[in-house]
């Protein structure tokens, strides 16, 4: 399977608004970080030892990934243009780090893009599940599968009282990272955000933005992740973030609640300002499509608008970005331009969406 199957298909079934809490909880993602034993680590390892993994890991993968019902492309970071590998990082689908490209390395997508695997990242293999809606055990189970059917192929490094080995120490015993994307546009408004993930933060987990480490919460998505890989098994950490995250769930939903009480012709207001915005604005820049998302994204949550689809809204998400971009008009884009054809798909994928269910109505 070609690499442009990934780069067209815009909206992944991760993204497909279906699973528990999908009016908050937009997505579950699941990392598993391994090393072999027979080579050194990442940051130490020469271009050929680099190379010798990415071959041994893909053979492995190619050949029995039928094995749990999946069969994985094998994507060369670095035979694959900058380009397209941003689009990989604006889907999820890869790191920035990977897509740096700075050690032979690639990464192996299953047909659905659920499941995928990067070669020579931080650690030699990052083992990746991602669920739409609130789906940890799910995303978990179909981890594990997938690690459970390598580790019967390669050494994986273990040590039996520090547990996986990796490159960086905060990641070593479990080597899992378990995230849950949240949309939380009330807390925000409230401002009782910065209190929650300071009270996060002291129980062992961390609040970034939706592209991970050192990335802004844009249009309201954060990801909600566990801090603590040693000393705990992965069905603890696993608990912890369930517990952690229903309650941060239950706090945007009462907020929500409050705001309609308190405030409903100011919400109702901001909600159809952002949505004309959307429909008819020339420019959009980033910050500003993804703010005006989050608040239509909120009006659909609380029934104020009706006609759209939720999963319209996921694939503008992705497609808003630079990348996604460039590749729809087919050709490169200066910021100022970008704005430009960020706002005519907006109209395009909106107004159209609009039309259909009126002809629907009238049908």
């Amino acid at each position: 399977m070609a690499i442009d199957h990934f780069l067209k298909n815009s909206v992944t079934s991760w993204m497909s608004n279906e699973g528990e809490n999908t009016d908050i909880a937009m997505s579950t993602r699941i990392r598993l970080a391994r090393n072999l034993t027979d080579y050194l680590f990442p940051y130490a390892f020469s271009e050929a030892e680099a190379k010798k993994v990415d071959e041994t890991v893909s053979a492995v993968l190619e050949n029995t990934g039928k094995e749990i019902g999946n069969s994985f492309t094998h994507i060369d970071i670095r035979e694959t243009p900058d380009l397209k590998r941003q689009i990989l990082v604006e889907k999820h689908l890869i790191s920035p780090l990977l897509a740096r490209g700075e050690s032979p390395g690639s990464v192996l997508l299953s047909k659905n893009e659920e499941l995928s695997v990067m070669v020579n990242e931080e650690d030699h293999l990052r083992i990746q599940s991602l669920q739409p809606g609130f789906r940890l055990q799910e995303a978990y189970e179909k981890a594990n599968d997938l690690d459970s059917l390598l580790e019967t192929k390669l050494p994986y490094a273990f040590h039996e009282k520090f547990g996986y080995l990796t490159s960086c120490p905060t990641n070593t015993g479990t080597g899992m990272r378990a995230s849950v994307m949240l949309h939380l546009p009330a807390l925000t408004m409230t401002r009782q955000i910065d209190r929650i993930i300071s009270a996060i933060s002291r129980l062992g987990m961390v609040v970034r933005g939706s592209y991970g480490e050192g990335s802004e919460a844009l249009g309201n998505v954060y990801q909600i992740s566990n801090q603590v890989t040693l000393g705990k098994s992965e069905y603890e950490i696993l608990e912890d973030l369930e517990s952690m995250t229903l309650q941060v769930i239950e706090q945007e939903r009462r907020s929500r609640r409050a705001i309609m009480e308190q405030s409903p012709f100011a919400l109702e207001d901001r909600i159809y300002r952002s949505f004309g915005i959307l429909t008819h604005a020339r420019l959009l820049s980033t910050e500003e499509a993804a703010r005006c998302l989050s608040d239509v994204r909120l009006g659909i949550d609380l029934e104020l608008i009706k006609d759209i689809d939720m999963s319209i809204l996921n694939e503008l998400m992705i497609f808003m970005q630079p990348a996604f971009l460039q590749q729809y008009a087919e050709k490169p884009l200066q910021p100022n331009e970008r704005d430009r054809a960020r706002a005519d798909l907006f109209r395009e994928r909106l107004r159209g969406e609009e039309e259909q269910q009126k002809g629907e109505d009238f049908a």
